[in-house]
């Protein structure tokens, strides 16, 4: 048994087998999972059901787990404020500073040899995809 938020096993073998500079994807209900990220990472459908679950429940177990280097989300063509980009700086380390994209540059970000897991949520809200970058963990 595991003294960890993190039980899903698939998600944990993802995350042991990434390092610093690797990225993980956290996907609303409307993202393209299949076609617009690498064939090579990983793919962990949690989407049961709209509604379930949704990213910002995968998001506050994430952090306490890895190290974050840096996030970007992906904004609307008309580049209006997501509410869910507000949830997302609340649970993020101080330091981390939303980096904003446009659907086909997030797309690419995403495609990149880098991304080594994607979470797919039943999440309904649009826009609400975040890109997390891992860090390092630092010595004590």
């Amino acid at each position: 048994m595991l003294k960890t938020k993190l039980l899903h096993p698939e998600i944990l073998q993802a995350l042991g087998s990434s390092g610093h500079g690797s990225q993980i994807l956290i996907a609303d209900g409307n993202y393209p999972y299949t076609t617009c990220s690498p064939q090579t990472a990983k793919k962990v459908f949690l989407n049961l059901t709209p509604g379930l679950a949704k990213v910002m429940d995968v998001l506050n177990v994430l952090v306490d787990i890895i190290p974050i280097e840096s996030a970007t989300v992906i904004v609307p063509p008309d580049g209006q404020k997501q509410e869910i980009h507000d949830e997302f700086k609340k649970v993020l380390p101080q330091e981390i500073n939303l980096k904003e994209l446009k659907r086909f540059d997030f797309y690419d970000a995403v495609k990149s040899p880098n991304t080594s897991l994607v979470i797919a949520t039943g999440e309904q809200r649009r826009f609400a995809n975040i890109l997390l970058t891992i860090g390092v963990v630092k010595s004590s």
